[in-house]
């Protein structure tokens, strides 16, 4: 795992270093939740298995973090840390999308055993079926019927858009701006990667997707 810890107190970041290179945990530190979204923001969060962060003083400033974080779409495992034993924060922090809060001091192995069951439960979250599709998030790759299907990136993203919503009719405007990271508004782009999805579901032989006059697409089971 390649964990990344935010938290203020050197000694603590000390010992931290030290239990996990006992532990042959690989580890980066943040000095404070701005470090983190930069060392985010350089190196990708998809290099991080999971973070650790120090809900620190005012609370709120941990909590505003993790609502940010979530709101952009990062779903990396998050645990917080804290001396604050109040049930109110914890209740706040996992109702906000963290995955799971530790109380100083604690045991390293505890923590271990609470990094490696977040990212488990994460990895088998990734892996999604419906119906003939088996989507795997983590590889953004897709079978059907255990046949893997030969997509492009943006082919993944409408794919899964259109699985997530189940069959309803996904507009034009909520396609393009979730597909389109370019600015760019230009309808026939979604068209084109909708014409090529088409015809390697065809192939397939599994489903179909409709274009609906005026309003989007849908998939068709």
């Amino acid at each position: 795992m390649r964990i990344l810890f935010v938290d203020e107190d050197p000694a603590f970041r000390r010992d931290v270093s030290e239990a996990m290179c006992e532990l042959e945990v690989d580890h980066v530190f943040a000095d404070d939740l701005t470090s983190a979204h930069e060392e985010m923001t350089r190196k990708g969060n998809g290099q991080f298995d999971a973070l650790v962060i120090d809900i620190g003083r005012p609370a709120a400033k941990g909590l505003d973090f993790l609502r940010a974080l979530r709101a952009a779409g990062v779903q990396v495992p998050l645990i917080f840390s804290s001396r604050n034993e109040s049930s109110d924060e914890r209740v706040r922090g996992l109702e906000l999308g963290a995955d799971d809060y530790i109380v100083k001091p604690f045991e390293w192995r505890e923590l271990l055993a609470r990094l490696r069951a977040v990212v488990r439960r994460q990895l088998r979250a990734l892996k999604v079926r419906v119906g003939a599709f088996e989507v795997n998030l983590a590889q953004r790759s897709v079978e059907v019927d255990g046949d893997r299907l030969d997509l492009s990136a943006r082919e993944f993203d409408l794919l899964w858009i259109l699985l997530e919503a189940g069959g309803r009719v996904v507009s034009m405007a909520e396609l393009r701006k979730r597909l389109l990271d370019d600015g760019t508004h230009r309808s026939n782009v979604v068209a084109v990667h909708a014409s090529h999805l088409r015809r390697k579901l065809a192939h397939a032989g599994r489903a179909n997707i409709e274009s609906v006059r005026g309003e989007g697409y849908r998939l068709r089971f």
